[in-house]
């Protein structure tokens, strides 16, 4: 990575802030995060985070925030659009915070190849437990804002990760990382903010996945 130019595809979570945080000390050279939307433009579509935090992530960065709206139907469109945005703004690689998911990674490498850009997965194959201990210690500090029910239960939302909470999830029996879904985070602070943001909590709430009838528990965070 040392002297490229990159993108990082960002959820606002750990594991995209983790990726950003490898490739940059790696010498890469930040160009911008990039996100996708629902077609409302409210929420994140992976997270479901307000764009407004997104932005005051990419700010504490230092780096522009790039975002598409887009539903299911028609986000990979959106979504290699940016990428090819970013192709002319200079960029030469798009960094993806996934660990071990082949079926994820596939559909990356094919979208970045349609954009013209190179993807990168720092955290590829490592194990997932290092990689949640491995951030800990590097100070990061991320908040549950999302946990699928038939894993992990509500209680969690709003809850500061730590070792703690690690073994607590994996004492429920959940992956420590959350790789298959079983919860999500918001980045608060890390070696790469240029300061920490204040959220606080907003409604919870509950949706559907669309696969069968799985639900997510959800917790809105803002702007304090």
């Amino acid at each position: 990575m040392k002297g490229e130019r990159f993108v990082t595809s960002w959820s606002g979570g750990k594991d995209s802030a983790l990726a950003f945080h490898r490739a940059k000390a790696a010498g890469g050279v930040p160009l911008a995060v990039i996100n996708m939307l629902d077609e409302s433009g409210e929420r994140s579509r992976s997270h479901g985070l307000r764009p407004e935090v997104l932005a005051a992530q990419a700010a504490a960065l230092g780096v522009p925030l790039r975002t598409a709206r887009a539903g299911w139907a028609t986000y990979e469109a959106g979504f290699t659009a940016l990428l090819a945005g970013a192709r002319a703004d200079g960029a030469t690689s798009a960094v993806f915070g996934d660990i071990d998911l082949a079926a994820h990674r596939d559909w990356e490498e094919k979208v970045c190849a349609a954009a013209g850009v190179r993807a990168s997965l720092p955290l590829w194959l490592e194990p997932r437990r290092a990689l949640v201990d491995g951030l800990l210690g590097l100070g990061f500090r991320a908040v549950i804002v999302a946990v699928r029910e038939d894993a992990l239960p509500a209680q969690l939302l709003g809850r500061t990760l730590d070792a703690a909470l690690v073994a607590e999830i994996e004492g429920l029996g959940a992956d420590a990382c959350g790789e298959n879904g079983e919860y999500h985070t918001v980045l608060v602070d890390g070696p790469d903010f240029a300061w920490p943001l204040t959220l606080v909590p907003g409604p919870a709430g509950i949706h559907h996945t669309g696969e069968g009838d799985l639900r997510v528990a959800t917790l809105d965070l803002v702007l304090a």
